[in-house]
């Protein structure tokens, strides 16, 4: 039996679910059911909002420029993922996009923008972070939406740390070589996943993370990747050693 339905539309809401309530659509919902997918009333949609699993659910109360749901019947429990809280230094606009996206797809239970020495956007658009991260949610079939957390300073975050939560590093000075053998040191259960700026940690950033007992180089091979390539392959490492992929 599929694990998703790819036949079907999904959308994101933001109300609780549960079977014969209404869902009151926002101005730019019912505009996208009725005007981009050309929906009427009657059709059918799968919707989710992160906490109640996935419903089917009916379009109905047309109106000129609104909208509402009727919750039919559950097609899918909510289900959690892998506790993988993932820190990155902001990129420009369409690279974070895509980053944000694939970490999205790969399970991720947090986001969390840091700001480091060489990192190059002055300021982050959370509000497009959250939107990129439903929109590949809707897309992917993923039930969690992930936190998003306010841009932070990477020394302010590092210091801040609950020690009881590693922190995996992608460097590329990392002294294991094999990143499948430095994870497998680590307990399975929660952790975070931390990719730099472009120009990589500064001196002074990496002897910062390298003093923490909790802190963990993590090697990506013998090539520099770009940061969004490096967020894509250590967050599908840490899935198949140490999250729900094992």
């Amino acid at each position: 039996m599929a694990v998703h339905d790819f036949t079907s539309e999904r959308l994101y809401v933001a109300a609780d679910l549960a079977a014969d309530a209404t869902v009151v659509l926002t101005a730019d919902q019912a505009h996208y059911l009725l005007n981009v997918l050309r929906m009427a009333a009657g059709s059918e949609i799968l919707v989710f909002n992160g906490r109640h699993g996935e419903w089917r659910a009916r379009l109905e109360d047309i109106k000129k420029r609104s909208a509402g749901l009727r919750i039919l019947a559950q097609t899918r429990p909510q289900t959690g993922g892998p506790a993988i809280h993932y820190l990155f230094a902001p990129l420009k606009h369409a690279r974070l996009d895509y980053m944000v996206q694939k970490a999205v797809e790969l399970g991720v239970a947090r986001l969390s923008p840091v700001m480091t020495r060489r990192t190059v956007p002055g300021r982050v658009n959370i509000e497009r972070m959250r939107l990129n991260a439903i929109e590949a949610a809707e897309q992917c079939g993923v039930l969690r939406i992930p936190e998003t957390d306010d841009a932070a300073a990477l020394t302010k975050t590092v210091e801040d740390w609950a020690s009881g939560t590693p922190l995996i590093f992608c460097d590329e000075d990392a002294p294991v070589r094999n990143p499948i053998a430095a994870l497998g040191a680590l307990a399975p259960g929660p952790v975070a996943v931390l990719i730099g700026p472009e120009g990589g940690f500064d001196v002074e950033e990496r002897r910062l993370l390298l003093s923490k007992p909790f802190v963990t180089a993590l090697s990506l091979g013998p090539r520099i990747m770009r940061a969004d390539t490096a967020a894509v392959a250590a967050l599908t490492l840490v899935n198949a050693t140490l999250g729900d992929w094992r």
